[in-house]
């Protein structure tokens, strides 16, 4: 007997993503995205995201759908990102969902976005590692979890304390003088540049820091430094060598990201990392684990640059992991979840 059809629905941020996943292989799949309406405001405007993703739905849906070969009344079972993500985005998703499975009587799963970045990587590769550290970094989460079950156990060991890896990029952008989204233009022009010419700091990392916070990360001191180098140049008259700052700002970055999760790897006896989310795609970032991971005899499992930014197949790998595992649907009165913690990969496993 074949397993259940998922329907995978995301709508956290500025994409909207339907997916149709049946056990592990993604059948089709449809991205829409409104990032182009928010370059002239140097970022996401929520009110105009909820709009989008009113107006993406039914053109991705049926898209997805199409592209899947298959009909609504195919469809098994329902998965939506119940959080974290805009309040706004993320009740036209859940409220689609749920009109969805009711009229097709079938099941609904509100899941974690977050956790859904690492699911994605069982529809490419082989299934996940029965215990692994998973190392999610977008432009709003720098995490380290540890899992047991992708659907039932996940535990968080540390996270961002304040800008998250994007978001750092991007503001650096800005300081740059980058065109909005900055973090893939600093990321670009990091690779033109020297990784030795500026020694920029790496937070949490000396000290009382380094035990405190041992899975822990901060960048604002490190766009602190990056703005104050910069103005330097400016006020000096001089012309801002951009290319070198990108470097050594990446380098300092993906040092941290890849030092901590890798020491996550070795103190909890996991040999493998897997590592998901829009920031995943950074050059350096990829480059960086593979060798550490290499160095450590860690097996290191990286998403193909489609499944780094948001998407349905993460939603609707994640449900299919909660129905293969045995999670009981959640509840239709499930709400969005603006900060839904990670240890609650799927609604219904609460309580």
């Amino acid at each position: 007997m074949s397993e259940p059809l998922i329907l995978g629905i995301e709508s956290t941020c500025d994409e909207t993503g339907a997916a149709l996943v049946r056990g592990r292989e993604l059948l089709g799949d449809a991205v829409a995205t409104s990032m182009d309406a928010y370059a002239r405001f140097g970022g996401i405007v929520p009110e105009i995201a909820s709009r989008a993703h009113l107006e993406s739905f039914v053109p991705t849906l049926d898209s997805a759908l199409d592209r899947a070969g298959a009909d609504l009344s195919d469809v098994d079972a329902v998965a939506v990102c119940a959080g974290p993500g805009l309040i706004g985005s993320l009740t036209v998703g859940i409220s689609a969902a749920k009109a969805l499975a009711v009229a097709l009587d079938v099941p609904i799963y509100g899941v974690n976005h977050v956790v859904g970045h690492l699911a994605v990587d069982e529809l490419v590769d082989d299934p996940l590692p029965e215990r692994f550290i998973g190392l999610v970094v977008s432009g709003g989460h720098s995490t380290i979890v540890l899992v047991g079950d992708i659907a039932t156990d996940v535990v968080e060991l540390g996270g961002t304390l304040d800008d998250a890896a994007g978001e750092a990029f991007d503001k650096v952008g800005r300081l740059l003088g980058l065109p909005y989204p900055g973090g893939p233009h600093v990321d670009r022009l990091s690779r033109t540049g020297d990784r030795e010419a500026i020694r920029f700091p790496r937070g949490l990392t000396a000290g009382k820091d380094s035990v405190r916070h041992r899975y822990d990360f901060s960048f604002s001191g490190l766009k602190t430094a990056v703005a104050r180098y910069v103005e330097s140049f400016q006020e000096a008259g001089h012309e801002v060598p951009r290319a070198d700052v990108c470097a050594a700002f990446s380098e300092a970055v993906n040092d941290s990201l890849t030092a901590k999760a890798v020491r996550a790897c070795l103190d909890m006896e996991c040999g493998a990392l897997v590592v998901g989310g829009g920031y995943s795609a950074n050059s350096r970032l990829r480059a960086l684990a593979a060798e550490r991971c290499e160095a450590a005899g860690i097996a290191l499992r990286l998403p193909p640059l489609r499944y780094c930014t948001d998407n349905g197949a993460q939603i609707a790998a994640l449900g299919a992991a909660a129905v293969r595992a045995g999670a009981a649907p959640s509840p239709m009165d499930f709400a969005p979840d603006s900060g839904m913690p990670l240890n609650i990969p799927v609604v219904s496993t609460v309580g």
